[in-house]
């Protein structure tokens, strides 16, 4: 907050003479009554999705209320994300570096080190435990994910209740069946599509799910709190599913081909301003267009793709008409970006088989059958859950990804993908909007920021300080910084950025990124040596400037280092092949 809006902000509370007690943990406080009406917030996160795949970075698919919601607000252009689900998700919600957040693998493995716990630390506060502490109404809806991996009997002191939220609804685990996730549940309390007796549409879809249930929270929220709304799709994570009307609308869309739907892209782009340079295209990577053996399969893949977004942008437009009916739609901060970039993970690549080992012993599932898995594998009405390069993406009986080579699509113009550090791993669309404060609609900000930036601009708009305390717990300081200074075209204060996550290691300061990608040999990990790239002339990484700037890769990658050492990367679990780093 500037000093301006300081001044005006105690002296208005002051001649108020209110006066609010509040708590973090056993620190008590007071604070005073804003004299303005404080916004709702909605956040809302889509999964394993590129950077140019919404329709106003570029994308075939219809996304008409998030194009709307960026023709009215704000598009960031140089913005970042940790390059995968758990890692991610930790930052968003606690506006630190994910290792901090002990977050810097994944859910499935403790390693008993500071920064790779799996599980969401008690030293970090949620965006939900500080809004909520101050008067906010918290929701959630969607991907969880930021747990130790659940098991039936396993603690819930770590699930979205126990972590600042009033109601949740949604999946704990990191992927679903879209048509029968598991792990889901409403509140505390798991449940089945076909047991919860809050929500019973006549075709139950994931997505829909989660929209749907957004909306009734906001209807049925308490009409004098301003609320907080977690909205977080696992659209367009793998499985590849989606309703056959939707997936019909895209039938022909993508029959020209990778390599020509990335230029068509990279052209949308730059008509679109999200990319403000003469960028090459990264090199294909995967099998040519022309290869391809099995087109109808990999068209159908990449239909049922856009498919997927499309029903989560209706679903958004659902809860943009109740926040309108409600009459808040100008005075709700609505945020939109991505957990990484586009996803490469091969799932049915192979010959036609049943996702179960032993299909034989496979038994319908009741409707009361708690699944304690990604995917169950068999429908609730007997059919065997299948994979294969030659399977039809789209149903509930199936399980496939869309490969790399649609992922190259996705992430155009960038290099790599999900789980490195280079643009395309990290690379996310960023929309703003709340026409009561952002005046400059349809503006594109070039301001470098990171997720971890998120938390500290809902306080910073909400007035809240971020808690010192929290249950007892001393909260590590926080990393990121606010956005709301860029509302209005100011830059950030901010020296560099930093990433690692598998041994992919990355410093972005100013222009300059410096990047390593990991080389990964059993359980072994070993770096590449440093790669340094000017991103205001290369976005997409082709020219490795590493041997002409020796002194800023020796500056940049001493930088990492002091970083590893503050933010809990080291200790690290990776073995190093050669006894070091």
């Amino acid at each position: 907050m500037n000093k301006y809006k300081t001044a005006v902000f105690f002296t208005a509370i002051l001649s108020a003479g209110l006066l609010v007690s509040w708590r973090y943990g056993s620190v008590k406080a007071k604070i005073q009554t804003p004299s303005y009406k404080q916004p709702n917030v909605i956040l809302i996160l889509s999964d394993d999705m590129g950077y140019s795949d919404i329709g106003c970075y570029g994308g075939e698919a219809a996304t008409h209320n998030l194009d709307q919601l960026a023709s009215e607000g704000l598009r960031y252009t140089q913005f970042y994300n940790t390059s995968r689900c758990c890692p991610s998700r930790a930052s968003l919600l606690t506006g630190l570096y994910p290792h901090q957040a002990g977050m810097g693998w994944m859910t499935t493995r403790d390693f008993h080190l500071p920064g790779y716990r799996g599980d969401l630390s008690h030293n970090a506060v949620t965006i939900a435990e500080a809004l909520k502490n101050v008067g906010y109404a918290t929701y959630m809806t969607g991907k969880w994910h930021v747990n130790f991996h659940p098991t039936p009997t396993s603690s819930k002191e770590n699930w979205p209740l126990q972590r600042g939220f009033d109601h949740y609804y949604g999946t704990i685990l990191g992927a679903a069946n879209y048509y029968d996730p598991g792990y889901l549940c409403r509140d505390n309390q798991l449940i089945t599509p076909y047991t919860d007796s809050l929500y019973k549409p006549r075709e139950y879809y994931f997505t829909d799910a989660i929209s749907d249930n957004s909306v009734n929270y906001i209807r049925e929220r308490d009409k004098n709190k301003p609320f907080f709304m977690y909205v977080a799709y696992t659209a367009a994570h793998w499985p590849m599913q989606a309703p056959e009307n939707v997936i019909k609308k895209y039938k022909g869309r993508f029959d020209r081909g990778y390599e020509t739907l990335r230029a068509e892209r990279l052209e949308r782009m730059k008509k679109l301003g999200v990319i403000d340079q003469p960028v090459e295209l990264s090199p294909f990577d995967g099998k040519p267009w022309n290869d391809e053996e099995n087109k109808p399969a990999m068209l159908r893949r990449m239909e049922t793709y856009a498919a997927m977004i499309d029903v989560m942008d209706q679903g958004i437009g659902r809860i943009i008409k109740q926040l309108k009916t409600d009459g808040i739609y100008e005075n709700t901060l609505i945020i939109f970006l991505q957990d990484n970039g586009a996803c490469a993970e091969i799932l049915g690549g192979g010959k036609t088989v049943p996702v179960a080992k032993n299909p034989a012993n496979v038994r319908k599932l009741s409707p009361e059958t708690l699944i304690y898995s990604n995917n169950p594998p068999v429908t609730r009405d007997g059919k065997l859950v299948m994979q294969g390069k030659n399977v039809m993406a789209g149903p509930p009986d199936t399980y496939v990804s869309y490969m790399k080579e649609w992922a190259n699509v996705s992430n155009t113009p960038l290099r790599k993908f999900k789980h490195y550090v280079h643009e395309g791993g990290i690379a996310t669309p960023l929309i703003i909007h709340w026409p009561q404060v952002i005046k400059q609609a349809g503006a594109i900000r070039t301001q470098v920021g990171h997720e971890m930036d998120i938390m500290p601009t809902i306080l910073d708009a909400a007035q809240v300080s971020y808690p010192k305390m929290y249950n007892n717990n001393t909260i590590t300081p926080c990393e990121g910084i606010s956005l709301v200074p860029t509302f209005t075209g100011k830059p950030l204060n901010r020296t560099a950025l930093f990433w690692e996550h598998e041994m992919n290691r990355a410093v972005r300061m100013g222009k300059w990124k410096l990047v390593s990608e990991a080389d990964l040999k059993k359980q072994f990990f070993k770096s590449h040596p440093w790669e340094l790239y000017d991103l205001s002339v290369d976005r997409s990484e082709m020219h490795n400037l590493a041997s002409s700037h020796p002194e800023l890769v020796k500056q940049m990658s001493a930088m990492w280092e002091d970083y590893a050492k503050r933010c809990q990367v080291y200790p690290m679990p990776w073995k190093a092949e050669d006894g070091k780093f």
